[in-house]
């Protein structure tokens, strides 16, 4: 057996599903505290069990615990690999044993949060093991964040993000991979508003001509918040949610709209922000309030990011594994720490599907070329 071929059996697909299958079957959404911190419970036996340092790092607003686990070797002030990985999923309890359990189909697994994330979590669990159980000290430590809000916008957990990234030379994101197995070297920044618009209610029938509509000034504002989309620049501007008005017969007085805004990088979402909380109304008669702002910022595929996929590509292809690239309009945890350090994302499982569908499921025979990937960059970025 070759060097490369005894590396990929450590990570056989049988076992390491039966590691991801531990994990999976541990129900976890992200606003059950109590269930999400049974996952975080089973994260830190398995870690102390793996002969990692183990911080538990108390929930708060709602939210359950985070763990945090390190190589035993390195020192505090020292740059280290930060990997970043959730361990909530947007699967409400019950989804287990109703319409997602977990099973496996030919080369597919299926499974509530087995593609985002649970799979690639376990991937860089089990990665950091190895490297543990074989006394194989890295050139840098290894710290692996595992957040249990992701899925609600990291409320509680970005401040954390932001303080280990400020301490990290690389930062490894085990988000899913991307159009079959591509990992991602940029993701969109992530703006989200709430619009609302006050009018003058008055009676339909008899008294229209006293009404002020809210709908209708609410209307000519989404027309004008669709047409900022512009694909060429990346800027795009969805109004998701739009409700308002009383009855039928009523002028209405009120009209609320949520509203998601992706932006490709700082320079555009500077001014398409500044834009949307500026707004001002066709009617005025009517008033409207914006709230919101930037809560993701975008990261592009800067010159050291481009240097980390290089050299993932590289160690990848030494046995056989072709990896790319993409860009992708979804965030994640990395749109926190790009700005600190060299951000590389989709390192996790090689999903297919929605990944927050009933049909979320990851490509089983994959496992070990993704594993001995995360292994690999452990083991000698310098």
């Amino acid at each position: 057996m070759t060097d490369n071929a005894a590396a990929l059996a450590r990570y056989s697909p049988e076992t390491m599903l039966e590691g991801i299958r531990s994990w999976v079957e541990i129900e976890s959404p992200s606003l059950n505290a109590d269930l999400v911190n049974r996952m975080a419970d089973k994260v830190e036996a398995d870690a102390r069990a793996a002969g990692a340092r183990v911080e538990r790092i108390p929930g708060r607003d709602g939210c359950g615990d985070h763990v945090f686990v390190q190589s035993p070797w390195g020192e505090p002030d020292e740059k280290g690999i930060l990997v970043l990985s959730h361990y909530d999923t947007v699967h409400p309890e019950g989804t287990l044993g109703s319409v997602l359990p977990f099973r496996v189909e030919g080369d597919l697994a299926y499974g509530p949060g087995i593609s985002d994330m649970k799979g690639g979590a376990y991937l860089a669990f089990a990665a950091l093991r190895e490297l543990i159980a074989r006394g194989a000290r890295t050139p840098l430590p290894i710290r692996h964040l595992y957040v249990s809000d992701e899925e609600i916008g990291s409320l509680t957990s970005r401040a954390r993000i932001e303080e280990e990234a400020g301490r990290a030379k690389y930062v490894l994101v085990t988000e899913p991979a991307r159009d079959g197995g591509r990992c991602v070297t940029a993701r969109k920044g992530t703006a989200r508003f709430d619009i609302t618009i006050h009018g003058r209610a008055a009676h339909a029938g008899s008294r229209h001509v006293h009404g002020r509509s809210a709908i209708k000034e609410m209307a000519r504002q989404i027309l004008d918040l669709e047409d900022m989309t512009d694909y060429d620049s990346g800027l795009t501007v969805n109004v998701g949610v739009v409700h308002g008005g009383t009855r039928p017969n009523v002028v209405a007085y009120e009209c609320k709209a949520e509203v998601d805004m992706r932006v490709p990088n700082p320079a555009v979402a500077e001014a398409a922000v500044a834009r949307l909380m500026n707004l001002k109304t066709y009617n005025p008669d009517c008033t409207i309030t914006v709230t919101g702002g930037l809560n993701r910022p975008p990261y592009e595929k800067l010159p050291g990011i481009a240097a980390l996929y290089e050299t993932a590509r590289e160690l990848a292809s030494g046995y056989g594994f072709e990896l790319g690239d993409v860009q992708t309009g979804g965030c994640s945890d990395g749109n926190f720490t790009a700005s600190h350090a060299p951000t590389l994302d989709g390192l996790g499982v090689d999903g297919q599907g929605s990944s927050h569908s009933h049909s979320e499921r990851l490509v089983v025979s994959t496992i070990p070329h993704r594993a001995l990937l995360l292994e690999r960059l452990m083991a000698t970025l310098s």
